[in-house]
């Protein structure tokens, strides 16, 4: 018995031709963008999260009141993690997006998201893991060429 492919699976068709394409122009998206995206994105949605928690530079009461009741973490006071809270929620996303201890603002936000699927919101586990991938590509690939840790990491090279 002879093994004939069909047409659609040979490796001279169209079709495979087109495949081939699209691979190899999807192997053309920088890196620096991807990193970017995932750097941008969940930034924001910290940013929105601690927006929500102040009033200018005050610390809402309806923050600390959201840790006494719903959140309800072991092991720290509600005031205290209120407005360490609002400050990593500022800060960190500050860092990633300009690209700045990429690395070290990521791996903090990804701990954050740690504690909030383990004590918080056990159920929110799809959303986490996204917010959690996008940390695991900085982390683990850097910032991109599109941040300042590029830039100085190039200036003592």
């Amino acid at each position: 018995m002879t093994n004939v492919l069909p047409v659609a699976a040979r490796p001279g068709s169209i079709l495979v031709r087109i495949v081939q394409r699209g691979i190899a122009a999807l192997d053309r998206i920088p890196g620096g963008f991807i990193a970017l995206a995932a750097r941008i994105f969940p930034a924001a949605v910290f940013w929105q999260s601690g927006e929500t928690k102040v009033a200018g530079w005050h610390l809402k009461p309806s923050a600390i009141s959201l840790f006494e009741n719903e959140y309800q973490l072991p092991l720290i006071d509600p005031t205290i993690a209120a407005y360490v809270s609002a400050f990593s929620e500022h800060f960190f996303p500050i860092l990633l997006v300009i690209g700045l201890a990429t690395r070290f603002s990521a791996l903090a936000l990804l701990c954050m998201t740690a504690v909030i699927e383990i004590f918080v919101y056990p159920s929110a586990w799809p959303t986490h893991g996204v917010w959690a991938t996008c940390f695991l590509v900085v982390i683990a690939r850097g910032p991109g060429s599109l941040s300042l840790d590029h830039l100085i990491a190039r200036k003592y090279q």
